[in-house]
């Protein structure tokens, strides 16, 4: 299957996430052949990533955006977790701190953009200004509904001023197998913590964020900034379609590694020399 093509969303198209299908899994995709595909795919990426590491030259931001028990976190652990954590970070938004909402919304997210030769992802993100903001009310329509345009513009900056790939991910779960993940994490011990108080609350809200994220997929996916939609009910798929989604976008790059800087055959010399003197001085105190 081609992830990319199957599940981007085209600029200027129409978006309904009401009429999505999150236990999507394609004609082509098997579960029991899941574990190895993606387990292959990590690989995959853990090379790109690392080329770009030395390339130097490109920059990739992943921003991850879901509705509640969607897998945001199960991404970071299952597809982001191949990479090199010398050349990626992972970076969290929540409610600004008041410091931060003195400032403009995008104040705090610049700083985590990524650095030439970086990956960067963002588990929830600076469309959190137009998700939760709107659902709940928290600033005025005029206040939110301009806010597309500015991130539009800043999400170009990032590509023409530093040659940053955006990719941008919507993960999709439905309102009956969220709940079911929510049941897990009572039982789980292990998955506890990550129940909040305001998960119930929010699943009065279902179909509000669903309305919230039709209409910012449909006003920033762009050309520079695509918008995938990622059918999550089924998680061994979701992985495996970011997995690749992120692989095909770094090949795409024509990564480099960089030439040498030393001259290596003086380098050979020098090591070659370094070998006869360990070995010369290993006899000697044998002897």
């Amino acid at each position: 299957m081609n992830y990319t093509k199957k599940l981007i969303v085209a600029p200027g198209s129409r978006v309904r996430l009401r009429d999505f299908d999150p236990a999507f899994h394609g004609k082509g995709a098997a579960e029991q052949n899941a574990d190895e595909e993606l387990a292959a795919a990590k690989t995959r990426l853990g090379e790109l990533q690392r080329k770009m590491y030395g390339d130097n030259q490109h920059s990739l931001l992943i921003v991850l955006q879901g509705l509640d028990a969607a897998g945001k976190d199960g991404v970071c652990w299952h597809v982001i977790g191949g990479m090199d954590p010398q050349g990626c970070k992972v970076q969290g938004f929540k409610a600004p701190t008041a410091a931060e909402a003195a400032h403009d919304f995008l104040w705090r997210i610049h700083p985590h953009a990524p650095a030439k030769g970086e990956v960067a992802v963002f588990n929830r993100s600076h469309y959190e200004d137009v998700l939760v903001t709107r659902v709940h009310q928290l600033v005025p329509r005029k206040v939110w509904e301009r806010r597309y345009d500015l991130i539009n513009e800043w999400e170009r900056l990032l590509q023409v001023e530093n040659g940053t790939t955006i990719l941008k991910f919507c993960l999709v779960v439905s309102k009956e197998e969220q709940l079911k993940r929510f049941a897990e994490r009572l039982d789980d011990p292990h998955r506890q913590w990550k129940i909040s108080d305001g998960d119930y609350k929010e699943r009065e809200f279902f179909a509000d964020y669903l309305d919230a994220f039709d209409e910012a997929l449909e006003r920033t996916s762009t050309a520079q900034a695509p918008w995938f939609t990622i059918p999550c009910d089924h998680k061994w798929f979701r992985n495996l379609a970011v997995a690749n989604i992120v692989a095909e976008t770094l090949e795409a790059m024509d990564l480099q590694y960089p030439k040498p800087t030393v001259d290596l055959e003086q380098i050979r010399r020098e090591y070659h020399s370094a070998v006869g003197e360990e070995k010369g001085g290993g006899k000697r105190k044998k002897d």
